[in-house]
């Protein structure tokens, strides 16, 4: 077994196709099949369903691409930690963010490259829970997300602001009189919503169901930039982030208040605790500290 092996098969889960996973690894398919056929024969199990194409992994082949991912982090960790001991931070910083906030961490990253210009950077939209899982399987070197589940004992953090929020709508489609509008308002629109089981949702559901109140949602989707086109378009409105920048670049966006809106938990930057853990993680969550705190 060698690390190129494991790369192939994230590769393939993350495009779920042999031909794409191949391209992604500059190599041809017949030498990508070969070599997950070879790691399959050294491990004696089947790890892909195969067919006329790619058809999913079997139950082993989800264990063992729990184990992948964590031996490919610890291999970049790794490499890592030898360009910190030549005095250097070079490499990727994996950051979970969750999806929506009034938090904006492009000031941080740029701050972050002006300080360490060899490092580069990938944001991924993920619950609480699964930022958490992603540090805690040293997956994210970061993370951006509220902390009432996140455990002292493991995780080192601090608070980055609380969100407001308010009733995002384009002008062109809806009109309202003032710059507030009331719960039971906004329970009557069309509204768009991030998805059940994010942390932001259940704060907005709660917010609402504390009114008696139960609306509708037109559209439900995990994508920030789906529900800013649904808007655009006149599908719904939606219960946004204030302060995010959300309505930026786009004259017909606005916000119209609501009363005592704003998601309860802090928000905050986590990163794992306990070792193993990055160079890269540890020196970058001192500046991104130092960053906001000053």
């Amino acid at each position: 077994m060698d690390i190129k092996q494991l790369k192939f098969l994230l590769a393939l889960e993350e495009t779920r196709h042999f031909g794409q996973a191949a391209a992604r690894c500059n190599i041809t398919q017949p030498t990508l099949s070969m070599r997950l056929r070879n790691l399959e024969e050294e491990l004696d199990v089947v790890l892909v369903n195969r067919g006329q194409r790619f058809e999913g992994f079997t139950e082993t082949g989800e264990r063992v691409l729990a184990w992948a991912r964590t031996l490919l982090a610890a291999h970049d960790g790794l490499f890592a930690e030898v360009a910190a001991c030549r005095g250097q931070l070079v490499g990727n910083v994996r950051i979970g963010m969750v999806p929506l906030s009034s938090f904006n961490p492009t000031g941080c990253m740029q701050h972050l490259a002006s300080v360490f210009p060899e490092l580069t950077f990938s944001v991924s939209s993920l619950s609480s829970d699964e930022i958490i899982e992603g540090l805690a399987n040293n997956q994210l070197d970061l993370g951006i997300c509220y902390l009432d589940r996140v455990n002292r004992n493991y995780f080192a953090f601090f608070e980055a602001g609380s969100t407001q929020v308010g009733l995002l709508y384009d002008q062109r489609h809806f009109q309202f009189e003032g710059n507030e509008i009331t719960w039971q308002a906004a329970a009557e629109l069309p509204l768009g919503m991030i998805t059940d089981g994010m942390h932001y949702r259940k704060s907005i559901d709660l917010s609402f169901h504390s009114r008696s109140l139960h609306p509708r949602a037109v559209l439900q989707s995990d994508s920030t930039f789906q529900l800013l086109q649904a808007v655009s378009a006149g599908f719904c409105c939606a219960v946004m982030p204030m302060d995010s920048g959300i309505e930026t670049g786009d004259n017909h966006l606005a916000f119209m208040k609501l009363p005592d809106a704003g998601i309860l938990t802090p928000l905050g930057i986590v990163m794992r605790a306990t070792e193993p853990r990055s160079a890269i993680a540890e020196q970058c969550y001192a500046e991104a500290r130092a960053f906001y705190q000053k």
